[in-house]
């Protein structure tokens, strides 16, 4: 029982430090960013710190993956407001933009992330968050036919490319106008439809 209660504390403590590192991230970048001002912000010591991450490096791991996790949650849930599977296609592409330029998640996810980790790094991370929903989405409407007979691993890679791409455009935009974003998706989808 000591052992389920030592785990859960552990648990509440890498999350806290993941809250608050990702506030530091995406506030001050990961060069601007102490483990200090982390730990103190955290109440704990820098050595309590390397206790649950090895190095900062791994921290920041630890905030993209929380950050991918939450724009891969948000491209479910638009996915989901429609019942035709084409248009979720769109709607999910449209929500990992829209939650990638989040003010809390551009700088970690578009900017920092592929500057942080090296870029074998990064691309696997990347490909087993969003590009893998993607690929099951795809694999499912190409079943239904309405996608083109092509490979789905590069169809996914080319609109990974693309979503990313338009993403860190708009994050330097102060404004993000949701029906652009989906005309020109669609616009993108389109050529890799079967009725195109």
């Amino acid at each position: 029982m000591a052992k389920n209660k030592k785990e859960l504390a552990s648990f509440h403590t890498t999350n806290n430090l993941i809250m608050i590192a990702r506030q530091h991230f995406s506030a001050y970048g990961y060069e601007n960013t102490s483990l200090e001002a982390i730990a103190a912000d955290a109440k704990m010591t820098r050595g309590a710190v390397y206790h649950h991450f090895k190095n900062k490096k791994n921290l920041f791991k630890a905030v993209l993956a929380q950050v991918q996790h939450e724009v891969g949650l948000n491209v479910e849930k638009e996915a989901e407001t429609s019942e035709d599977l084409w248009e979720q296609l769109i709607l999910g592409c449209v929500g990992f933009v829209e939650a990638a330029t989040l003010e809390s998640n551009k700088r970690i996810l578009l900017i920092e992330a592929p500057n942080v980790l090296e870029w074998l790094q990064w691309k696997k991370m990347d490909d087993e968050n969003s590009v893998l929903l993607l690929e099951e989405q795809l694999l499912t409407v190409q079943q239904k036919g309405l996608l083109i007979d092509f490979d789905i691993h590069m169809i996914a890679h080319m609109i990974s490319g693309a979503l990313n791409d338009l993403s860190i455009s708009l994050a330097e935009s102060d404004t993000v106008n949701k029906t652009q974003i989906y005309e020109a998706i669609a616009y993108l989808l389109k050529g890799f439809r079967r009725d195109g």
